[in-house]
């Protein structure tokens, strides 16, 4: 596991039983850019990433 895999453990143990709509995590991704613009670029291709993903 790398170090940054941390904190996806830790979503996954507080909040994997939860389900969640898409438009539920854009809002909390424009919220997390709003207040950590420096993420930006990460942010955008995560959600790049995510729209894409046809699997």
């Amino acid at each position: 596991m790398y170090f940054t895999d941390r904190g996806i453990e830790e979503l996954s143990d507080r909040r994997g039983d939860e389900e969640v709509t898409i438009d539920w995590l854009a809002e909390k991704l424009r919220d997390f850019v709003d207040a950590n613009p420096e993420f930006e670029t990460a942010i955008e291709r995560l959600a790049t990433y995510l729209a894409r993903d046809n699997d």
